[in-house]
């Protein structure tokens, strides 16, 4: 070997999967497959959990997967058109998007009607909408715009805080009047979200998080319900706990569990759905889930969620937009974050707060504007840099591909008839 001469040290070659992760079109495939994997299975199993409770209320056990098939294609095309958007688009749509949000809720003490207990939905023309979850989604792209345009002064805690803190304060407020906790918890983890993505210091999440700790706290207390929850939660007992109490519900939940073992007793064949576990094919659709097919139905919807987050979290890394970035964390926490505590709920290791499972559990109003957040990433991810290229050269060879498939069958017809 000649002095001075560097030899090549050989290299481990990258696997297909760390390759297929590196492309600028990973975060959009990411979103978009785990998102219509999702919405499918939450249809299927909508009209499995909830067959028996739509026969005996409406005489039809397809009652509530027609509103779910309904709600779902509405919100593929509200998906698609939100995807379109650019970002000033948004920025633009922000606070009128804020204002909508808080007047609506501002309507549902006054003309709003009350389903187990929380009041927070409003019917217009039969159609039930729930405004408490546009309220997540205008809080989450307002809060963006907002940070987004004042990072540079985030040396003054004033400044991290302010507005944000207090429309999200507002919104919380208008939310606990209809008696939500779940989603007032929900639209905290956005709040924290959005701030931790900004890059808001320490002491303003300190300040925060002091806050929000005495505000349930004082929520919790106050309510003599949530308190017994809490209670029966802990295996305390309680007035409202044991098995024909505020038991019934996670205990009958863990039972579909159990009953389901590792492969299921099969689709449709749940038993728990007859009347024994409240709310299956919404709050505790997980449990359902689980009794019928199993663990691997459970792993494989943890799993769609799994993929979802490490789609939005690679969009956070790549993208160099401050407001996608933070929009992007906001969504991340809202439903990844919102799933967590569904499934922890069913599993026991969380209180039952009533939060559902996004995307799969039933409810038109939720689902809807999931699907427009998860639209809007999308319209995110086709403009990282390489992505909207990439998406060109995709979409040629396909329409190439289909082109020639017809040629080929006409020549091969031909072949046949020489």
């Amino acid at each position: 070997m000649v002095a001075g001469e560097l030899r090549a040290v050989p290299t481990r070659p990258r696997s297909a999967w760390a390759a297929r992760l590196d492309s600028p079109l990973a975060a959009y495939y990411l979103v978009l497959g785990s998102m219509v994997a999702l919405v499918v299975v939450g249809l299927v199993m909508v009209l499995s959990s909830s067959s028996v409770v739509s026969y005996r209320a409406f005489h039809s056990s397809y009652t509530f997967f027609s509103k779910q098939a309904l709600f779902a294609a509405i919100g593929a095309p509200l998906a698609w058109l939100a995807s379109r958007l650019s970002v000033s688009a948004w920025q633009k749509l922000a606070w009128p998007m804020l204002a909508g949000a808080i007047a609506l809720l501002g309507l549902v003490p006054v003309f709003g009607h009350s389903v187990n207990g929380n009041q927070n939905w409003i019917s217009v023309g039969g159609l039930t909408v729930q405004p408490s979850e546009l309220a997540k989604f205008a809080l989450l792209v307002w809060a963006a715009t907002v940070l987004a345009a004042k990072r540079q002064l985030f040396g003054s805690v004033g400044h991290v805080l302010v507005p944000v803190v207090p429309v999200a304060a507002l919104l919380l407020l208008l939310v606990l009047l209809g008696r939500d906790l779940g989603t007032a918890l929900v639209i905290m983890g956005i709040v924290f979200g959005v701030l931790f993505v900004a890059g808001a210091p320490l002491r303003a999440f300190g300040l925060v998080g002091a806050v929000a700790m005495v505000a349930v706290t004082v929520l919790v207390g106050t309510s003599e319900n949530r308190k017994e929850r809490i209670t029966a939660w802990l295996g305390g007992g309680g007035a409202g706990g044991g098995y024909y109490g505020l038991d019934w519900q996670p205990l009958h939940g863990a039972y579909a569990l159990a009953t389901g073992g590792w492969w299921g007793v099969g689709l449709g064949a749940g038993k728990e759905k007859w009347l024994w576990l409240p709310e299956a094919h919404n709050d505790f659709i997980f449990a359902v889930i689980g009794e019928e097919l199993g663990l691997p139905g459970t792993l494989a919807v943890l799993a769609l969620f799994g993929l979802l987050a490490l789609g939005l979290l690679r969009l956070v890394a790549t993208t160099e937009d401050v407001f996608v970035q933070i929009a992007t964390g906001g969504v991340l926490l809202w439903v990844v974050g919102q799933a967590i505590v569904n499934i922890g709920q069913v599993l026991g290791m969380l209180p039952v707060i009533g939060v559902p499972l996004p995307l799969v559990s039933s409810g038109g109003s939720a689902l809807v504007m999931t699907m427009i957040a998860l639209g809007m990433i999308l319209g995110f991810a086709r403009r990282v840099p390489g992505a909207s290229e990439a998406l060109t050269t995709h979409s040629g060879v396909v329409r190439r591909s289909l082109a020639v498939l017809p040629r080929r069958a006409a020549s091969r017809h031909r072949s046949a008839r020489g």
